[in-house]
């Protein structure tokens, strides 16, 4: 982890950020100016960060950001020299991690950078809990589903109908969830 792009159009500002992430050991994989290079490079260099400027040319980074939030599942850190309640609004958007008013000082940018990494990581830990519990959940269906399909066609109580299908899952080690979609497959629904 802890590999970031920067997005700015001023040489020189995203020059002086380069330093100072590089300088905190960060692995800076990307520098660029604008915004269709930002999406160019999240794909290619698929950073755990972006540090991204909002006003720039071609596509600004507010734009870009909603485009790399539907397509990648990267946080971004906004620099702004703007502060006007309506950039902030607009910045509320899925990957936004933070907002930072320009000038940028080291004080202020390496704890940003911090927050933003570990709260990325929170979310994406979250998100995979979430998978997880959905999985398990679409797996108990599945068991239950094959209870109810040998309970109905073969006459047998709830219990029985569990304890068939742990049998098959001993006997043919494997999954009970496995042996559920055989089941299932094999009585119909």
């Amino acid at each position: 982890m802890n590999k970031i792009m920067v997005v700015e159009d001023e040489s020189i500002v995203r020059l002086d950020i380069v330093e100072t992430l590089k300088e905190a050991k960060y692995d800076v994989v990307a520098a660029v100016g604008n915004g269709e290079k930002a999406i160019e490079y999240t794909e290619k260099k698929q950073p755990d960060l972006i540090i991204m400027d909002i006003k720039m040319p071609k596509l600004d980074g507010l734009k870009a950001s909603k485009i790399i939030s539907k397509r990648f599942d990267t946080p971004i850190l906004i620099l702004t020299a703007y502060s006007q309640a309506e950039f902030i609004q607009e910045a509320k958007q899925s990957n936004i991690v933070g907002y930072i008013i320009k000038p940028i000082s080291e004080s202020q940018l390496l704890p940003a950078v911090e927050i933003a990494m570990a709260q990325s990581q929170q979310m994406r830990n979250l998100k995979q809990q979430v998978t997880k519990s959905y999985e398990a959940i679409e797996q108990r269906k599945q068991i239950e589903k094959a209870k109810g399909l040998l309970m109905h066609r073969q006459n047998m109580s709830e219990e029985a109908a569990y304890k068939k299908l742990r049998k098959l899952s001993m006997n043919y080690h494997t999954n009970i969830e496995q042996i559920a979609i055989k089941v299932i497959e094999q009585l119909g629904s």
